[in-house]
């Protein structure tokens, strides 16, 4: 009997042509094979623009620029106190929409004398100061977590100012919410000492670089005019700096009077200047008008601080026992009203500076 072939398939192909045709499907597989991988190749770009994406800058990108988002991370190294990073972080958006918009005037050329930016460099500098971000107090105490009281944390800074609040808070003439009322008022005039004498000193060293300049006469007669404009800015605010204090001396002595027509110290400070500007009866009652839809705002955004700020302590409580589920909780709640100050403290710096920006054009137009 004949042995079988092995040269004939079970289905009676020939053996070279089914090796052939096993060949012709490795190679379609292998020329159809990349396409769905190049399906997924996007990982590819994706990868290659993965570092254009937000995510990678998340946890200090806060700002478009770059200086403003190391400023935030600075204030976030030193531990300043929910309030005050909130703060911050409104003047920070504050200064970053300001220096957009300068930089818009720059590229149309309309600020050929420069006295925007220095403007803008002026405002920068009292930031910094205000948080103690210039470096000249990063070897204060770090800010407790313990609960304590807001009005005793912070000191005021001038001797006089401490013997007025101490004189009002033991005299039993206020109330606690006067107290925490009046407090607001030192604070107030407090920072508005420190802006003083943080213009005072950038106009100084403005002063010494000019003396050491040698421009063009019409170059520098522009840049006298703008010495002259700074020194009459701070004339107006030495001038409000004791009218301030002769209030503060006044209230700390008698108490606060029915009469009072605003509570919040931003906004009697406007009331006060819009009064001594150029509007008419009627402009003057829609500008009392905003001003107490203005002092709602601010005090909404008190409430939220305040409640920060409690947030804040009970989130360190809950931490310490280590209850996942508490912590999730109170997390959450904590970035809730972090995120709704940040955004009320813009919208009070944007109000306050579009009220201060009505009543100094009001006093251009007496000029």
């Amino acid at each position: 009997m004949a042995s079988p072939r092995l040269g004939v398939g079970s289905r009676g192909l020939p053996q070279p042509q089914l090796l052939v045709l096993l060949l012709l499907l490795l190679v379609l597989l292998l020329l159809l094979g990349p396409w769905p991988a190049a399906g997924h190749g996007g990982k590819y770009s994706r990868e290659k623009n993965e570092p254009e994406l937000p995510p990678k800058r998340e946890p200090g990108g806060e700002f478009r620029m770059e200086k403003l988002n190391q400023l935030w991370e600075k204030a976030q190294r030193l531990q300043l106190s929910p309030v005050k990073l909130s703060e911050l972080h409104a003047d920070l958006k504050m200064q970053e929409r300001d220096e957009f918009a300068w930089k818009k005037l720059k590229a149309e050329g309309l600020d050929e004398d420069g006295e925007k930016q220095a403007k803008l460099t002026r405002s920068l500098s009292v930031i910094l100061a205000k948080y103690g971000l210039d470096g000249r107090k990063d070897t204060r105490a770090m800010s407790s977590n313990s609960l304590s009281d807001p009005a005793e944390e912070d000191s005021l800074e001038d001797p006089r100012l401490e013997k007025l609040w101490h004189k009002a808070k033991t005299s039993g003439k206020f109330s606690s919410e006067e107290l925490d009322k009046l407090r607001r008022e030192f604070q107030h005039h407090k920072e508005k000492v420190r802006e003083y004498n943080v213009l005072l000193e950038t106009l100084s060293r403005t002063e010494e670089i000019q003396e050491n300049v040698i421009s063009p006469l019409d170059v520098s007669r522009v840049k006298e005019d703008v010495l002259h404009s700074k020194h009459a800015e701070l004339k107006d605010r030495l001038r409000g700096i004791h009218q301030g204090y002769d209030r503060l001396r006044r209230v700390s002595h008698q108490g606060y009077g029915a009469e009072a027509e605003f509570e919040e110290p931003r906004v009697i400070d406007l009331w006060d200047l819009a009064k001594s500007a150029n509007f008419t009866e009627k402009e003057l009652e829609s500008f009392r008008e905003e001003l107490k839809h203005f002092e709602a705002k601010i005090e909404k955004h008190n409430h939220y601080q305040k409640q920060l700020e409690i947030s804040h302590q009970k989130l360190k409580h809950v931490e310490s026992f280590g209850d996942r589920e508490h912590v999730s909780r109170n997390k959450e709640k904590y970035a809730m009203l972090e995120e709704k100050t940040k955004e009320l403290g813009y919208k009070v710096k944007k109000h306050l500076q579009d009220l201060s920006g009505r009543i100094s054009r009001a006093r251009h137009q007496e000029l």
